[in-house]
């Protein structure tokens, strides 16, 4: 995106600091996604967090690794990832009501 704003207007209109923008840009930070939120509101952009699927089912090196695993190992696995889901889920309604 190409807006032609300067990281100090950006940072301003954002309500953070130029050189929080710079780290950004140049990768040295990870933002939060409310940090992401108020980049793109700043820009004129909604903010938008969406999953898609994979194509296909699953990545045949993974799968093979996961049956490697004992039960209870996968069982585990399989209830983190659905309390990620949820706040994963929970987040985009969060962001929603932004």
């Amino acid at each position: 995106m190409q807006l032609g704003l300067s990281q100090r207007t950006l940072a301003r209109r954002a309500g953070t600091t130029q050189a929080a923008v710079s780290r950004i840009e140049r990768g040295q930070t990870s933002p939060t996604w409310e940090t992401v939120a108020a980049l793109l509101m700043s820009m004129g952009y909604t903010p938008d967090l969406q999953a898609r699927r994979l194509p296909g089912r699953w990545d045949p090196l993974h799968l093979g690794q996961l049956y490697e695993r004992p039960p209870a190992e996968r069982l585990a696995l399989g209830l983190s990832a659905n309390r990620l889901a949820g706040r994963l889920r929970q987040a985009a309604d969060d962001a929603r009501r932004v």
